[in-house]
């Protein structure tokens, strides 16, 4: 069965830039060797993941890059920004309003503390329990 964590950010360090959840996440999905896209809102978005990869933690590497290259089958993390066609992982991790589309094991929603983007999370959240997944919920 697939599973949803929906991982709602509220932690001071997290509140103040959820990106580093993003970040933490990647890496411990990277750590544990499951191949993940990250489907951020839009290309700045996608950008500044990247960016954030490069720096959040000086002491790992996690190989990332922007989808739509040759390369995308070897890189460990993907980020996807929207109109970018790429093949399905086991782990997703989504920025999006909208339920992540197509196969994978395991989906990790980051919400922000903003009341808006919290009623948002309860629509997918039914969304993936109506579709068969497991649905969970952590407090960052």
């Amino acid at each position: 069965m697939p599973r949803a964590d929906f991982y709602l950010i509220d932690k001071p360090r997290f509140r103040e830039d959820p990106l580093m959840l993003v970040c933490e996440l990647a890496k411990r999905a990277f750590a544990a060797q499951q191949p993940t896209l990250i489907l951020t809102r839009d290309f700045e978005q996608a950008e500044a993941v990247d960016e954030y990869l490069w720096s959040f933690d000086e002491d790992s590497f996690i190989p990332h890059q922007l989808a739509g290259d040759d390369d995308d089958a070897n890189t460990a993390v993907l980020i996807v920004p929207p109109g970018v066609e790429t093949a399905d992982r086991p782990m997703v991790i989504n920025l999006r309003d909208t339920c992540a589309q197509g196969r994978f094991d395991r989906v990790l929603e980051v919400v922000a503390a903003d009341p808006a983007e919290r009623e948002g999370s309860r629509v997918r959240w039914t969304e993936y329990k109506k579709a068969g997944f497991e649905v969970n919920k952590h407090d960052m």
